[in-house]
């Protein structure tokens, strides 16, 4: 057997073909050793007031698989969690938002209810007037949802999109009319 690449050049016969693992077998494995997570994501905002969301890919192996989420993801290195979201929301949207224009929202540390015998470490920030068009999401699919349309998805939402949303419906002054 011959493989042919892109590039026109062809590797020697081979026995045995080993894929590397994808991002999302990688993530999996990361999750069934991890004991400790600590994660930020971010309720995004367009400039029309709704929410731009994530609709998860429906794969095996990744949290909340077809679930309505965050955009965000785990913290690396010595990043600070404002570092992480920001890095997070930028390759996932392809589209860089400043620091400065994330507010916290609220903080979990404690057991973590997904991973048995883990512990978790959860950021969760809001950022405001996000352009639709310039957006180009590389992980799941963009779902962008009207307040008025909130209690009809909530049961489609996995848990730190649902309390993102409640933490920020419940501030005072945090609609836009």
């Amino acid at each position: 057997m011959r493989i042919r690449f892109a590039d026109g050049g062809v590797e020697p016969s081979l026995r045995t073909i080993r894929a590397l693992p994808t991002a999302r077998q990688q993530e999996s494995v990361a999750l069934s050793l991890a004991q400790h997570r600590e994660v930020a994501a971010a309720l995004i905002i367009d400039t029309r007031g709704r929410f731009l969301l994530q609709q998860r890919d429906n794969v095996p192996g990744i949290l909340f698989p077809g679930k309505i989420g965050l955009f965000g993801g785990h913290r690396e290195g010595d990043e600070t969690f404002l570092e992480c979201v920001v890095r997070e929301v930028r390759e996932e949207l392809s589209f860089f938002i400043p620091p400065e224009r994330f507010e916290h929202l609220a903080s979990y540390r404690g057991v973590d209810p997904y991973i048995a015998g883990g512990t978790l470490w959860r950021e969760l920030y809001v950022t405001r007037d996000v352009p639709v068009e310039p957006l180009r999401v590389t992980e799941g699919s963009l779902l962008i949802v009207e307040i008025k349309d909130v209690p009809a998805l909530t049961p489609r939402f996995a848990p730190t999109a649902d309390t993102a949303i409640r933490e920020f419906l419940t501030r005072p002054g945090s609609v836009q009319s």
